[in-house]
């Protein structure tokens, strides 16, 4: 009787099929009491709650579904059986989400409920519900979305119009014909979910890749790594690192993954590309990642390949400096290991928290302002979007060897007493006492309270002719050449870091948003030298 031949999970042989040792799986109970001390694991109560809202987000789907059929003429019997359907795709979908994590949500419709459609009446079924909170629309995104706070649960919305007349149940979004006359948006939509799906199919011990990628994520939030928009890598591209190491690795537990993945990823060839699988060839018209086919694609830094088709970069966002910023910090985090894995040291050594605010001696300070909640959501999303190309702008800047963007914008709100200090908040010269952090829930009042309070008013006339605006403040950091040397010839006369041309461009860039309105709306970027 002959052997069956081993499984090779991925595109090579394992590099080990080894178990782990005695001394790994303590190491492997430690890390999972870490995480859970750390609070990275939903309680009952949390989880409930996320499928409470899931179901309440299917209703509305078909009711959002019901209600196109019926404007497009269809009876009420063909517009109730039109159906519609959500599917969960990022880290819900592979169970590997944090307590506050953002719930990654699909609603997929039949082909006569056009996008434009999820964009007003979708939106406006959201806006009409009371448990609907922060919601934006980002209809121009590489991914068109609705974002929210669903029940207090932040939700990112997108929309997959598929070419069927009626959305079943028990529809499987596996096939690859269900993509056939879709466009690139809606084939973008529906990969998240179909990603997720055959991520856990090419990964040989679902529970350990799980318990590795919630590690790997944890460490990334805290050193202030994890973010696709800033240029550094996403939920989606983070599990598949994971993937691949556990495809290397099939045998071995989550300690003994997450001790290889910094190894091999500080060493990683790049822009040698991380594949889980062979990408598929189809015949459908759909553009498939081809660096010898496609220049675009040979120019990724750190090519990280979806494993369904159409095979797409996750990671076409990455500039020179956020991949130099990562490498720097898998090779922090292979030493951290290291002494994990000979005792001298502990997991929660892995996830000190970045010291981004003093790494640096210059920083760019970009601020987003307007004068409604609303609008800032929208002005300082399309803001954030954008700070990618400043990025870019920047790498080209004489002495500058890297830009360094931290991962998300600090949201504040500002009362202002007068149009003189109205002013002053654009240009980013702040009252202390008068701004706030921007959090959930209505502050207004206590606010006031407190500003009445502090400044000695007698009364609220004052208080109530205060006017507010909202900001949004970006940081990069910027690591400029060292000095030379004494004996370094310097008639050229002063060195002089030029941040003009590259901050007026992206200035330029972000203003010619077409619903920029210039007499509620602002930014400013300025330098800062700690």
């Amino acid at each position: 009787m002959s052997l069956e031949a081993p499984r090779h999970w991925g595109v090579t042989a394992p590099i080990s099929e080894a178990v782990s040792s005695a001394h790994e799986l303590e190491l492997d109970v430690n890390l999972l009491n870490t995480l859970q001390e750390l609070g990275l694991f939903e309680n009952e109560h949390e989880t409930q709650k996320r499928v409470i809202v899931l179901e309440k987000l299917n209703k509305l789907v078909k009711e959002f579904v019901f209600r196109v059929s019926k404007l497009k003429g269809m009876s009420e019997s063909a517009a109730k059986k039109a159906g519609g359907k959500i599917f969960t795709f990022g880290s819900y979908h592979l169970e590997a989400h944090m307590a506050d994590a953002d719930l990654d949500t699909l609603c997929v419709v039949p082909q006569h409920v056009e996008r434009d459609y999820f964009f007003t009446v979708m939106y406006d079924l959201l806006k009409e519900d009371p448990e609907v909170t922060d919601l934006t629309a980002v209809a121009d995104a590489y991914v068109p979305v609705i974002k929210m706070h669903f029940s207090g649960i932040p939700i990112d919305f997108v929309c997959a119009q598929l070419e069927l007349d009626h959305i079943p149940d028990d529809l499987d979004l596996s096939d690859n014909n269900l993509l056939r006359n879709l466009d690139e948006r809606c084939v973008r939509g529906l990969n998240g979910s179909r990603v997720a799906n055959e991520v856990l199919r090419l990964v040989p011990n679902v529970p350990v890749f799980r318990t590795a990628l919630r590690t790997v994520k944890f460490w990334a939030k805290r050193r202030a790594i994890y973010s696709n928009v800033m240029g550094f890598l996403g939920g989606v591209a983070w599990a598949l690192l994971v993937a691949r190491i556990c495809q290397l690795y099939p045998n071995a537990c989550a300690a003994s993954i997450v001790n290889r993945f910094f190894r091999i990823m500080y060493q990683w060839n790049w822009p040698q590309p991380v594949l889980l699988k062979h990408t598929e060839i189809a015949p459908l018209e759909f553009r498939v990642w081809d660096p010898e086919l496609y220049p675009a694609d040979k120019s990724h830094r750190m090519p990280i390949i979806t494993p369904v088709y159409p095979a797409m970069c996750a990671t076409h966002n990455v500039t020179d400096s956020t991949r130099a910023i990562m490498i720097k910090e898998f090779k922090r985090g292979a030493d951290v290991v290291d002494r994990i894995m000979v005792g001298s040291g502990s997991w929660t050594d892995l996830f000190e928290k970045s010291d981004f605010f003093h790494a640096y001696k210059h920083y760019l300070q970009v601020i987003a302002c307007s004068r409604s909640p609303e609008s800032q959501l929208e002005w300082s999303g399309l803001v954030e979007s954008r700070i990618r190309q400043l990025l870019l702008k920047l790498e080209l800047v004489d002495m500058l060897l890297l830009a360094h963007p931290y991962i998300h914008g600090f949201e504040r709100v500002h009362y202002c007493l007068d149009e003189r200090e109205r002013l002053n908040v654009a240009k980013g010269i702040f009252v202390p006492e008068r701004t706030f952090p921007v959090g959930e829930g209505d502050a207004d009042d206590r606010r006031k309270q407190q500003i009445g309070h502090s400044a000695g008013y007698s009364n609220g006339q004052l208080l109530d002719t205060m006017e507010k605006v909202y900001t949004t403040t970006f940081y990069i950091g910027l690591y400029v050449e060292p000095k030379p040397g004494k004996l370094v010839n310097r008639s050229a006369g002063p060195r002089k870091l030029n941040l003009i041309w590259p901050t007026q461009e992206f200035i330029k860039l972000v203003k010619s948003w077409e619903k920029f309105d210039k007499s509620s709306m602002d930014i400013i970027v300025k330098n800062l030298k700690r």
